[in-house]
């Protein structure tokens, strides 16, 4: 569920491109589809459960986004306290689809799309919720793990526009307490199984009903794969595995193409240098500034970033290795 700078600035370039056509008036064209993303459980303990969203799709008005309701920031003034005290605010964002999925398919997660059987009138009314609900004073929402999360809200916003009773012929967790749903999912991790069994009470050993096991997304998954209408027609009209590829990376921006290069300017540099009994201190200054500013930006990010993928890159220590290293050329003269 969680990229909070990525998300939100996605969600600023998504708007301006839609804003000339002032998305929360659009009216959905007939060819318009709304599907249900899942999106399978990752590594970190956050991702474990999966993931949720909305994608909208209307080719005439050359829209295919995302709604993530998955948004949060390990940088909000008072997290760790509110989190603890069950106060964590999450937020909608808005994402291009090609982004979306791309995200998920560089990190290993397959992604389910269910599109979903609606009529115009159910997609336009799905859509308008959507957009309501991004509204700045609207986007942020008080954050529950198994009642109000990123699950939980694209299922009732789906029911509500149905406006009928949705039944399942798919079991899952029903009937089951939370705390055997979860520990399917932490299990593997039995330090993070026996933190999550320390902390939750009695109430996770409750039974679930139909709906409340779907703050799971694969549970939600499963369980509109297999559902109906009152009258029998499939909510699920049909649905695939997106799957996840890996892209080439362009020779010039492969880490180590520029490591590559930054070692020959810096030899260059050196010889250059050592041939006319001269040192360039203003290049050393250059690098000593940026290396400060890189190894800032990655403490940033190590201890305040919720990105699954940043963290300590160790390629940096190259950097500073290759400069002395090339400097030795000068001093060895």
């Amino acid at each position: 569920m969680r990229k909070v700078l990525f998300s939100i600035v996605l969600s600023l370039i998504v708007l301006s491109n839609m804003s000339a056509q002032k998305p929360q008036h659009i009216m959905l064209s007939d060819s318009a589809r709304i599907f249900l993303l899942t999106c399978t459980p990752g590594e970190e303990v956050w991702s474990k459960y999966g993931h949720t969203g909305i994608r909208v799709q209307d080719i005439p008005h050359k829209l295919d986004i995302v709604f993530n309701y998955g948004i949060f920031s390990l940088m909000e003034k008072g997290f760790y306290v509110k989190f603890i005290q069950g106060e964590t605010y999450y937020q909608l964002g808005i994402e291009s689809y090609s982004h979306f999925i791309r995200y998920y398919g560089k990190i290993g997660r397959k992604t389910y799309l269910q599109e979903l059987n609606l009529t115009s009138a159910q997609k336009q009314q799905i859509f308008d919720a959507l957009m309501i609900n991004y509204r700045p004073e609207n986007r942020h929402y008080l954050y529950n793990f198994v009642f109000d999360n990123c699950a939980t809200r694209p299922y009732y916003l789906i029911k509500n526009a149905l406006q009928d009773t949705i039944i399942s012929s798919y079991q899952g967790y029903l009937h089951q307490p939370y705390r055997s749903a979860i520990a399917h999912y932490t299990r593997p991790n039995s330090w993070v199984d026996f933190g999550i069994n320390l902390i939750f009470g009695a109430k996770a050993d409750q039974p679930m009903n139909n709906e409340q096991r779907l703050f799971l997304p694969e549970e939600l998954m499963f369980f509109m794969s297999n559902a109906k209408l009152s009258d029998g027609t499939p909510l699920v009209k049909q649905e695939h595995i997106e799957p996840f590829t890996i892209e080439a990376v362009p020779w010039y921006t492969n880490c180590w193409t520029g490591i590559i290069l930054f070692a020959i300017f810096m030899v260059v540099i050196s010889m250059w240098d050592s041939k006319r009994h001269k040192l360039s201190w203003w290049i050393d200054i250059l690098m000593g500034i940026i290396y400060i500013i890189l190894l800032t930006i990655v403490i940033f990010l190590t201890f305040f970033s919720s990105h699954p993928l940043v963290g300590f890159n160790w390629r940096l220590i190259l950097l500073p290795l290759i400069h002395l290293c090339a400097r030795i050329i000068y001093f060895s003269r």
